[in-house]
């Protein structure tokens, strides 16, 4: 696969996970894209030696880095896969703690169970990256359990 298409593969991941234009935005035509190895296939994606963005290989969708999240959020007018939480909580989510629904203020209805999602606090400003665990509607409606498996932190120690 050349380099070409292999942009256009992750742009076109990016715009069906995340909403259409977000492939682009996320990915600009300098972005380094390492192989794997073994299989040959798309692995990881970088700009500027840091990671935007693992190609998972287990369902072909995309694991967001804190710098892919920025990009994102930084980029687009509206974000499908955002959740919005009370200030009280942003430091504790910002060190990898998991997203409980209590402190949800906002969740796009569009979440859905297991999808990638990035976690903001009131001023929208990134947290954390992780898995959702409820539907965007659960998210706002539950008041008890985890809302978000928080997979990175923006300040958890590397």
């Amino acid at each position: 696969m050349g380099l070409g298409d292999a942009l256009r593969r992750i742009r076109s991941v990016a715009d069906y996970q995340f909403g259409k234009g977000v492939g682009v935005k996320l990915f600009p035509e300098k972005v380094e894209i390492v192989f794997s190895k073994r299989t040959g296939r798309i692995r990881y994606v970088y700009l500027d030696d840091e990671r935007l963005a693992t190609l998972r290989p287990t369902n072909g969708l995309l694991s967001l880095s804190i710098t892919g999240a920025k990009r994102i959020v930084e980029n687009m007018d509206s974000i499908k896969y955002l959740v919005n939480v009370k200030d009280d909580v942003a430091q504790f989510i910002a060190k990898g703690g998991d997203v409980f629904a209590k402190h949800i203020i906002e969740a796009h209805e569009a979440i859905h169970p297991r999808d990638e999602v990035i976690v903001v606090d009131e001023n929208g400003e990134v947290l954390a990256v992780g898995r959702a665990i409820l539907s965007g509607e659960e998210m706002k409606a539950f008041k008890h359990g985890v809302a978000v498996k928080v997979r990175h932190g923006r300040m958890e120690e590397s």
